[in-house]
């Protein structure tokens, strides 16, 4: 088995290959500025290990893995204009690099590449992706819409963000990793093992990206820390301590959340340590290993190697106590 620096080194040479454009200038090169800034590349990389791990080949999954990355940034890039985020993985968002418009058509651009990357897929694969694409790229789009929602409610459940983050960010996790399952040609019921898989291993991604939003280290993060916390979001962290801490601080909370003040400072030291007082920060960390032991649970069901558990096990358990 291949390790993930061979994956995500295979993947980059694809995607340089592959996206690589001229004119018009102002459209291409927003799109490869974003593809370019680095990042995990957890998606892609889960799309090749488990094309390899069903049997297949990964070098055959490669355009399904580049469509994958595409949408993610295309998703990004609208993200960064919609909360009016400054900084990307540390530099400069698209749209304040550039701006809002191009933002918006370079970002179209990419979906539209996303989809063209599957043309390449024989007559059986490419409708088995296609569908799953769509179903998963309208399920992103849902949970976008959610987390806007979110910001001037104030009576959003526990339930309700998890479903939230489920279609945000962990369907298309679970949807790289049965794209991987579906070129290599293994049975449906497996694949639906691994997105369920994959799924679980999202909400605890999206979980400890949460976490790390208010609790990282800037220099090593990559965003802005507290990003959340200034734009009102109502994440796990917040919505348990509303459960946890005490009334005046609750009260002192939503206070916080309801505001937008011109310096943020204040505002994010606060919510942190209400945070962290209340409980609802190991709360939250609690959350992140319950779902990566579900997905392990999962795992142990799948009809695979020993070799290819124990690397999507540790492919696991990197997430869960990453700092980036």
């Amino acid at each position: 088995m291949r390790s993930l620096e061979d994956y995500r080194a295979t993947f980059l040479a694809h995607l340089e290959d592959r996206l690589s454009f001229d004119e018009p200038k102002n459209l291409y090169e927003p799109i490869q500025y974003i593809l370019g800034l680095g990042g995990k590349r957890l998606r892609p990389i889960l799309t090749l290990m488990t094309a390899d791990i069903f049997g297949g080949s990964h070098k055959e999954a490669l355009d399904a893995a580049l469509a994958v990355e595409v949408f993610h940034n295309f998703s990004l890039v609208h993200d960064d204009i919609m909360d009016d985020a400054p900084l990307r993985r540390g530099k400069q968002t698209v749209h304040e690099r550039w701006d809002v418009n191009t933002g918006i058509l370079s970002g179209d651009a990419m979906l539209i590449l996303a989809y063209q990357l599957f043309e390449g897929y024989d007559r059986d694969t490419f409708p088995q992706l296609a569908k799953l694409f769509s179903k998963t790229a309208i399920e992103v789009c849902e949970g976008q819409q959610h987390d806007v929602d979110f910001e001037t409610r104030n009576d959003v459940t526990i339930p309700e963000y998890t479903r939230m983050i489920q279609y945000k960010t962990a369907v298309l996790v679970a949807a790289a990793m049965k794209m991987g399952a579906i070129i290599a040609k293994a049975p449906e019921v497996e694949a639906e093992k691994v997105y369920d898989f994959g799924l679980n291993l999202g909400l605890a991604f999206q979980l400890k990206d949460d976490y790390l939003d208010a609790f990282g280290d800037p220099e090593v993060f990559g965003k802005q820390v507290g990003g959340d916390i200034i734009e009102n979001k109502k994440t796990y962290l917040y919505l348990k301590a509303i459960e946890l801490a005490e009334a005046h601080k609750v009260q002192r909370l939503r206070e916080l959340f309801a505001s937008r003040p011109k310096s943020s400072d204040e505002k994010v030291a606060t919510a942190k340590a209400i945070f962290k007082e209340s409980g609802a920060a190991q709360a939250t960390l609690d959350a992140i290993e319950s779902y990566t032991e579900k997905a392990f649970s999962t795992l142990e069901t799948i009809d695979i190697s020993d070799l290819g558990r124990k690397n999507l096990q540790d492919f696991g358990n990197w997430l869960m106590n990453r700092v980036v």
